[in-house]
């Protein structure tokens, strides 16, 4: 039977490029994570992590290195609160209450100081800011699309003729190879890179919106609920903030589900339709891949799930 072996071509597909895929996707000392989403934390518990984590911070450091003369003993290791407030020129009170987790709002500049002094890298910065609910200072500018990596692309090609792209959690499409663009029908080079977005292009395009088989108001829907959940850890971010505008401007149906609708979705492998002018319907299977960290970009590859979608993979990459 079809299906059993279009099991095994998957599988075969999925362990060829297993090792390519952490190679590429994944930084020194992370891990890539198969079909895994943001898990997002409440306000109360960010606040217990954000104390959690000045805590250890401050109890790792020792007086001397930060010129600080000796007190003599000291009950427990480390700087004692007051003398990062000090050092941070913010109250001791202020201070002992963000270490408790109490529910008061640090500023950048705030933050800033006292990652100075616990001598925070700039990702553990990064992770007090998050955690504190600021936009982190390196999201301050609105980025178009964020770069991809020669060794990315030589994976987008690797895995041709199967149809990939690279996503970033805003739907930036960053990188794709040529079967995606001739799956979707857009020559995605053309476009400039703020135009890029999957939710832009169904939204703005009639080419990239026709080549898929789907109810529309559907989908709609789903990309509201998609981009809600996005905004919960980038509010705030310019690049996040722009799209929602330019959404917005491109479609008042999208503007009123937004404004109607308080769903949050995640992204999921899915079985999707297809429909090219030459070769007519075929059905093709999401695989999503989430490199490090876990909200960075993902990587989207197309599957065929039976012999009409191999065949049509088959004449799309003759195309090329």
């Amino acid at each position: 039977m079809y299906g059993e072996r279009n099991r095994r071509s998957i599988g075969a597909i999925i362990t060829g490029y297993q090792f390519l895929l952490i190679l590429v996707l994944a930084l020194p000392g992370e891990a890539i994570m198969i079909n895994s989403e943001p898990q997002f934390q409440t306000q109360e518990e960010n606040r217990k992590a954000l104390g959690a984590f000045l805590r250890n911070r401050r109890e790792s450091l020792e007086p001397q290195h930060l010129g600080l003369p000796p007190a003599g003993r000291r009950r427990t290791a480390g700087l004692r609160r007051e003398e990062v407030a000090m050092l941070a020129d913010i109250g001791v009170t202020w201070y002992t209450w963000l270490e408790q987790g109490r529910d008061i709002r640090p500023s950048a500049r705030t933050i800033n100081a006292i990652a100075e002094v616990l001598q925070c890298s700039p990702a553990e910065t990064r992770h007090l800011f998050l955690l504190s609910g600021l936009v982190p200072e390196e999201t301050a500018e609105a980025k178009a699309c964020e770069s991809v990596s020669p060794e990315a692309r030589c994976l987008l090609e690797a895995l041709m003729p199967q149809p990939a792209c690279l996503q970033m959690p805003n739907f930036d499409l960053v990188g794709y190879n040529r079967s995606f663009c001739h799956l979707v029908g857009v020559d995605l080079d053309l476009l400039a890179p703020e135009d890029r977005n999957c939710i832009y292009l169904w939204l703005t395009n009639a080419t990239w919106r026709g080549r898929h088989v789907c109810t529309e108001d559907i989908v709609l829907q789903n990309f509201v609920a998609y981009f809600r959940a996005g905004m919960v850890e980038h509010r705030g971010e310019p690049r996040w903030e722009a799209l929602l505008a330019r959404f917005f401007a491109a479609s008042p149906e999208f503007e009123m589900l937004w404004h109607q609708l308080h769903d949050v979705g995640t992204i999921e492998n899915r079985r999707k339709t297809f429909v090219h002018p030459r070769l007519g319907q075929f059905s093709l299977q999401q695989m999503y891949w989430y490199s490090a960290p876990r909200n960075g970009a993902r990587l989207l590859v197309y599957l065929p799930v039976d012999e009409a979608g191999e065949r049509a993979l088959a004449s799309l990459a003759q195309e090329i």
